[in-house]
């Protein structure tokens, strides 16, 4: 049997209530640690703490904090509640039923390979881009991931956009990762790191076609 494809043995541990949880005590330990001062060739910055020591930065990732690869995608926006809030609103939506039919061994590992992943993709990005001091931060990456397998594993599945709307979920993803790519194109809402998303998703299609052998598309079109 091919490595790549071996079976992880079936559980189901609740990880994604998990994952939620721990998103939400870094948001917490955001609030309370404070601010630190960052000293670059650009200046001295004032940054929250958490933010500092574990978004993904270039320059700190270049420096041998390669931690930050996988710690990004717990910390989120201090700034902005909402950010957090829309990330485990859809982790809760997607993600646990996804993690009813992969098993939590299974599910666990893909987040964390299409996350980290796309956190080396945007590494690659903003360092031959010259964006090397950038604060990436966010589930985004890994939650399009979680939003590909759901659509991939319930083609026929309709949700609700905002309570009121019927879409089938594979319209409804490829419709935000479309909407991604726009933005991306056009340069609106660039604070957001919209190739960050579109890599997850990718890592999330290259993942079902490397350890299920199955290719999203044709699974969405059933």
């Amino acid at each position: 049997m091919n490595v790549l494809r071996k079976p992880f043995p079936y559980r189901e541990y609740r990880i994604v209530f998990w994952l939620i949880g721990l998103n939400v005590l870094v948001f917490l330990a955001e609030m309370f640690l404070g601010e630190a001062i960052l000293v670059t060739e650009l200046g001295r910055f004032r940054v929250n703490r958490v933010v500092y020591q574990f978004s993904m930065i270039p320059t700190a990732i270049r420096d041998g904090s390669i931690w930050r690869f996988v710690t990004y995608m717990f910390v989120h926006d201090p700034s902005n509640i909402t950010h957090l809030l829309f990330n485990m609103l859809a982790l809760f939506i997607f993600g646990f039923q996804v993690e009813r039919r992969m098993g939590s061994y299974e599910f666990l590992t893909y987040y964390l390979v299409t996350g980290t992943l796309a956190g080396v993709f945007s590494f690659i990005v903003y360092w031959f881009t010259g964006n090397r001091i950038v604060f990436l931060m966010g589930a985004s990456g890994a939650i399009f991931a979680v939003e590909l397998a759901y659509a991939t594993m319930f083609p026929h599945s309709v949700i609700r956009i905002w309570g009121i709307l019927p879409v089938k979920a594979p319209i409804m993803v490829l419709g935000f990762a479309g909407i991604e790519i726009f933005f991306m194109i056009t340069g609106r809402n660039s604070n957001v790191a919209h190739f960050t998303h579109l890599a997850g998703f990718a890592f999330g299609w290259i993942y079902f076609l490397i350890r299920y052998g199955i290719n999203p598309w044709k699974e969405m079109r059933r």
